[in-house]
């Protein structure tokens, strides 16, 4: 049983006993209303109970003018699907069709208008999607121990993947099936979903650190992406691959750092003057592979500048989960 169906239940009760309380006829409908009303986000919940009651205040409006008009028959209420929803729809307040149906319906169903009437729709509205609303303001599962456990699963996809970049830089005979690359993408997905549901539970200070941390992420994989292709053109081992195979396997530990060491750019920079004393190649086919292999490097100086660039400050609390408090390598 999931949490929303408990929400639901309890929203639902709510508003079917306050609707009897005051006296409403047809009580459960306030409950119809309720089941409409919740939502999986606070801010998306506070969405959905503005547009679906203002759009029944519209509905109501134009149900009034046509049974007033033409009577109350029941071709009447084809006219209002007809001409209403489009109506509702233009007005901006699409997620409100069926809600605002539930309260034309109710009025048909009294076959008079009166502003007594008319006032006990208006109250149903408040009643059922103020329950809703209540119930998700209230109460909403925490989700930073799972977003933190996504974080963990994409670091070490990405630990392993660079540990594979590092093998292949040494022997580039070995085969790899790239399955954590796929993992990771699939993972990264999941997270950046997970971020933005935890955002929409934030009404009034939404905590961005965990969107702008999947984002990197996403960002990095492009540029990991990039790296496997330059890679794929080391076909021979050299001294200078085995050199930047170091530099991965750095990377492939400071990756599940909490914070930006910036080890591996230190080593990076160092590599690259070291570069710069050697030899040139002295044939064709060791021309293209070091050429290669200095491309991957400065891909790789792009993916470091992509952490640092994404630095979050947010600081840990002791009492909350784990979030990322700087960008991570």
């Amino acid at each position: 049983m999931g949490f929303r169906i408990i929400k639901t239940a309890a929203a639902t009760l709510l508003s079917i006993l306050l609707a009897a309380a005051a006296g409403i006829p047809g009580a459960q409908s306030a409950g119809l209303l309720a089941i409409l009303g919740v939502e999986t986000t606070r801010k998306r919940s506070l969405r959905t109970i503005t547009a679906r009651f203002f759009a029944s205040l519209v509905g109501l409006f134009l149900g009034c003018i046509l049974f007033f008009v033409l009577g109350f028959h029941y071709w009447v209420l084809g006219l209002y699907v007809l001409f209403g929803f489009p109506l509702i729809v233009k007005s901006g307040f699409k997620e409100g069709i069926v809600t605002s149906s539930v309260i034309v319906f109710r009025v048909f169903g009294q076959a008079d208008i009166t502003v007594h009437i008319l006032l006990q729709q208006i109250e149903l509205l408040m009643i059922g999607l103020g329950s809703a609303g209540l119930v998700n303001f209230i109460y909403m599962p925490q989700t930073g121990g799972m977003i933190a456990g996504i974080r963990k699963e994409v670091d070490g996809y990405f630990s392993v993947i660079f540990r594979q970049m590092a093998r292949t830089l040494r022997d580039p005979g070995y085969i790899w099936d790239g399955k954590e690359l796929i993992g990771a993408g699939e993972v990264v997905e999941k997270g950046l979903s997970a971020a933005s549901r935890e955002m929409e539970n934030h009404v009034i200070h939404p905590d961005e650190a965990w969107n702008v941390y999947f984002y990197m992420r996403k960002e990095q994989l492009e540029s990991i992406q990039n790296m496997l292709q330059l890679l794929s053109q080391v076909y021979r081992q050299l001294p200078h691959g085995d050199m930047v195979a170091e530099l991965f396997d750095q990377l492939s530990g400071d990756v599940l750092a909490e914070e930006y060491t910036g080890r591996t750019e230190r080593l990076l920079e160092e590599l690259q003057q070291e570069f710069q004393k050697m030899e040139l190649p002295d044939s064709r086919e060791e021309f293209e592979i070091r050429s290669a292999i200095l491309q991957l490097c400065r891909e790789l100086a792009l993916y470091l500048k992509i952490a640092k660039r994404y630095k979050s400050p947010v600081e840990l609390h002791p009492l909350r989960d784990k979030r990322p408090s700087k960008g991570k390598a």
